[in-house]
Order: C-alpha cells, then structure tokens, then sequence
C-alpha cells in the first residue's frame, strides 16, 4: 500500500494527475479551475480506490478505469448543469400574454426608445448611426416601425399593410435584432 502512494504522491501527485491529464484530454474544453476540481476529486477516487483493491488486476489499470468512470459521471452531471441553466433563459422576443404580440422585450422600461429616436427626426437630420440602421431595414420593416411609432396596434399595422401575423412578427424581429441594432450603439 505505501508502495502504491509513494509512486502516485512521489512528485506532488505528479502521476496522478499525469494520468488525470489523458483522460480530460479526450474531452476537451476544461478551464484551469475545472481541471483543478478533477484533480480533488482524482483524490477521492484515489483513496476509495485504495481501500477496494484486491489485487485481481493491476492497480494502474484498476485506477484508470475507476477515475475514467467518475469524471465522465461529474462531466455529464456538468453538461446537465448547464443544459438545465439554458433552459431557463428566455428571449426578450418571446411573446407573453394571450395575444402573442407583445413580448418580455416590449414590457422592459428604459429611457431609450429605439422607434422614437428613429422616427421623430425628420430624414435629413438623422446621425450617422440612424441612417446606418435604416439602411439594414427592408422597406417593409421601415413602414412596420414607422406605423408602429404613429401608435397603430399590431392588428391595424398588419391590417394597413396587408400582412400575415407572422410577417409582422418577422419585421418585428429584424427591427430589434441586435445584428441591426449593434450600429446604435
């Protein structure tokens, strides 16, 4: 048993964490912290593995099986961390109520107005930046905000314009989308 530690802790723990190295390098993509928290729980391993040897096999192949099981466990129960947090973000454009048409986006209060600093300025003295954006609209998006800044309803702008629910919610979304928005800023 001493044998076993000496040759494993000789070096402060240089084997095994040589060992722990190749198994995290089949999976990719570990942070120095990470990589640390595999080195602890390569410890704990280490000391269960210990106590569970019998000798059928070689303590290395042994070892290797066991740490390899138990950081594919704790990388999995990761993933599903992250997976469960993703799944609790929501989309500023996801619509909320019974009629669909207004978003979490829309109900957020702010001192800027994006339709308003577009829309209140006659065409001559938008800034640069303004023209930029409006340059990325399509005609349509340009008559879908300009009508929404007069005050019409989703229904009477879809109703002016002769579109689907689905066509507003698509200019809708290009007026806000941050590929078109970043120039603003």
């Amino acid at each position: 048993m001493e044998q076993i530690l000496n040759r494993y802790y000789a070096d402060n723990a240089g084997r095994l964490h040589r060992m722990v190295d190749g198994i995290l390098a089949r999976f990719g993509g570990l942070a120095d912290k990470d990589r640390d928290d595999f080195y602890s729980l390569a410890n704990e391993v280490f000391v269960d593995v210990l106590r569970k040897y019998d000798e059928k096999r070689s303590f290395e192949s042994f070892l290797y099986s066991c740490l390899s099981n138990r950081m594919k466990t704790e990388i999995t129960k990761r993933n599903r961390e992250k997976r469960r947090a993703e799944k609790m973000n929501v989309s500023l454009d996801m619509p909320v109520g019974e009629d669909e048409e207004t978003t979490f986006g829309d109900m957020l209060v702010g001192p800027f107005d994006m339709e308003k600093e577009v829309l209140e300025k006659g065409t001559e003295k938008y800034s640069g930046r303004i023209r930029l954006y409006l340059d990325r609209l399509s005609g349509l998006q340009k008559e879908v905000l300009r009508l929404k800044m007069d005050g019409f309803s989703p229904d009477e702008i879809r109703s002016r314009l002769h579109i689907s629910g689905k066509q507003y919610a698509d200019c809708k979304a290009a007026i806000h989308a941050y590929r078109n928005i970043s120039v603003l800023f």
